[in-house]
């Protein structure tokens, strides 16, 4: 922040001097954060009366929110980075990369067992094991992306504290980074479902090309959850510990290892606030109902992850300052 004082008209009277420099000190308490911001105190004396000519303000905020438009500049260092952290995930292992597609596969198969098989649950018109068990796989492919997503943000600023103390470096890149990862295994299990379905059912449905509608406001929530969690993460180290529960109780509040006909009517307006809710139904309608996505839900959903996405970014820009201080 630079702030200049300009004297016009010879020396300035000790009053001129004054009211310049509390000018000075309600800019600087208002205005300090990230970014740059340039003000001028014109003084001019023969009446003491104190002319200010002020760069905008917007100058500094624009500053806060500059990274954020600059992102799609930084692609290629995304996907890099996306893609380290993916071969990372599974580095050293003998199944790689295979392992996206096993593990949701291995908890569908006990979900199925204990829901389906032992409870009788049942999803769709057909309600047989193998219906619940796509419908639960529907529910479980974009839980688990925001699941991975939040956990591993939780801890990638600390982990990658060299980047933050060392060097000038776009840290909010490495939230989407973890968000487009876990997008990359979303992708994978979304093949086994395509194959999967058309083995059960034997039939696909167009509707699923609706998929990028579902995806795009998705990331959006995500992104923003991240960059609020990756913050925090700085600061409350139990914050990894602490997610887990919260995702947790989450997960069991959305419709995904049950369907939302038996929940009782006096729970709904609980479960409908949940916006996971209406994307968990869309992504079934889509994969498995051969119907269009339920649009005012996702529309909620959008809404939802529109003011996550712009509060989770200006917590992050606001905080990132004192990360270097608190690593």
């Amino acid at each position: 922040m630079i702030l200049g004082l300009t004297p016009q008209g010879g020396v300035p009277s000790r009053a001129s001097r004054l009211g310049c420099e509390t000018l000075r000190g309600r800019l600087l308490r208002r205005l300090e954060r990230p970014g740059s911001f340039t003000a001028f105190c014109t003084i001019h004396d023969p009446r003491l009366n104190i002319h200010a000519l002020m760069i905008s303000a917007q100058t500094a905020r624009r500053a806060v929110w500059r990274p954020l438009w600059e992102l799609p500049g930084r692609f290629e260092l995304i996907v890099s980075l996306a893609r380290r952290e993916l071969v990372a995930r599974y580095k050293g292992s003998v199944l790689g990369i295979l392992w996206a597609i096993l593990t949701p596969v291995v908890m569908i198969a006990i979900f199925t067992f204990i829901f389906a098989g032992i409870f009788g649950a049942r999803f769709g018109a057909r309600g047989s094991s193998w219906d619940y068990a796509l419908y639960l796989f529907c529910g479980l492919l974009p839980w688990t992306m925001f699941q991975e997503t939040l956990q591993h943000s939780s801890t990638t600023i600390v982990t990658h504290a060299n980047l933050v103390k060392r060097v000038v470096f776009p840290l909010e890149t490495l939230p989407v980074a973890q968000a487009l990862s876990s997008l990359g295994n979303q992708m994978f299990g979304t093949l086994a479902l395509v194959i999967a379905t058309l083995i059960i059912h034997r039939e696909l449905h167009v509707t699923m090309l609706w998929l990028p509608a579902l995806v795009v406001p998705q990331l959006i929530l995500t992104l923003g959850a991240a960059w609020l969690v990756a913050s925090l993460g700085v600061f409350l180290r139990d914050i990894a510990q602490g997610i887990t529960l919260v995702l947790m109780a989450w997960m069991y509040l959305t419709p995904i290892i049950y369907p939302e006909s038996i929940v009782p009517e006096r729970y709904r307006p609980f479960i409908n606030a949940n916006p996971f809710t209406a994307l968990v139904r869309s992504y079934r309608r889509i994969f498995l109902e051969g119907v269009a996505p339920d649009w005012p839900g996702l529309a909620y959903f959008t809404a939802c992850g529109l003011v996550l996405f712009v509060f989770g970014y200006w917590w992050f820009a606001k905080s990132r300052r004192n990360f270097a201080d608190v690593i």
